[in-house]
């Protein structure tokens, strides 16, 4: 028995099904690795050789890698080296997942209920009973109770200046 590798990549083109005549899951799919190198001379991260694998899982995961995996998907594997054929590292995989580093995986057990499909809105702000009292006194059409305390602290509105009475919109009137 060889012992056990982990292994990450990315899925390469479609996983095969088939069954063994006792009715037992095997599939089989490609997994390419490339591995990246730091190159000291340019200071740069470099993409190294790639390292290609065929991946064998019987049972329940062969099922369930079936019904998961797509080409272009990233996983991590737990496995033995079963041997090397065309360029090939074959392994028997023990175990596999997908990587969550550049997508979000559900599980059956986590999958969002329909409460998910709510619209969400930010919980309401608590606010100092000045500011409430104020909001409810305000005149429908007048300004928050924020833009008065910047006005009565000095800071003017350009366009409002006292000199000027008219406003744009009102000028050709």
């Amino acid at each position: 028995m060889s012992p056990t590798t982990h292994v990450s990549g990315t899925v390469t083109g479609a996983v095969e099904i088939r069954f063994t005549e006792s009715g037992l899951t095997i599939c089989r799919f490609r997994l390419t690795d490339v591995p990246r190198q730091w190159d000291s001379a340019t200071r740069e991260w470099r993409d190294g050789a790639p390292i290609l694998y065929v991946c064998t899982a019987w049972g329940d995961l062969a099922r369930n890698a079936t019904e998961s995996l797509v080409d272009g998907s990233s996983v991590l594997i737990r496995g033995r080296v079963s041997g090397v054929k065309d360029d090939a590292i074959r392994l028997s995989v023990d175990d596999l997942g997908l990587s969550l580093g550049n997508r979000i995986a559900y599980t059956e057990a986590g999958l969002p209920g329909p409460q998910a499909a709510a619209p969400v809105s930010p919980p309401a702000m608590p606010q100092p009973a000045e500011q409430v009292a104020r909001a409810h006194t305000r005149q429908p059409g007048s300004p928050p109770g924020w833009w008065e305390d910047q006005r009565s602290s000095g800071w003017s509105d350009p366009g409002t200046s006292p000199a000027t009475d008219a406003s744009p919109a009102r000028a050709g009137t």
